[in-house]
């Protein structure tokens, strides 16, 4: 059974920044879209950023340029440098792959404080 496990999460400031890693246990790692997820309270889980096989990145409008998605495939990890955070970007964050997604991890917290 593939594992994802995210970390990086914590406690910051409005403004501050944070990267998050998701290590995932698969030999198929490299042939997979990758996405970074979020689950604020009480909200539906959303797709916040995806990064293709080949590298190229896509992001939901609302970021305005502030995360940066990338992956290591020789680690097996995807990342999201999140900068200029904000109090809404407090959330569950999750990493799956985009189109045959695995069973979810248990997530990093991100809470961001005004």
């Amino acid at each position: 059974q593939v594992q994802l496990v995210e970390s990086g999460g914590g406690l910051v400031q409005a403004g501050g920044s944070l990267r998050l890693s998701c290590v995932v246990s698969t030999s198929t790692f490299s042939s997979k879209a990758m996405g970074w997820y979020r689950r604020a309270p009480g909200k539906q889980r959303e797709l916040v950023a995806r990064i293709t096989t080949g590298g190229t990145t896509y992001y939901a409008d609302f970021l305005k340029g502030r995360f940066t998605i990338s992956r290591d495939n020789a680690k097996n990890t995807v990342y999201l440098q999140m900068n200029s955070l904000t109090p809404e970007d407090t959330a569950v964050y999750y990493c799956n792959s985009v189109w045959t997604p695995w069973s979810w991890g248990q997530g990093t917290q991100v809470t961001v404080s005004s």
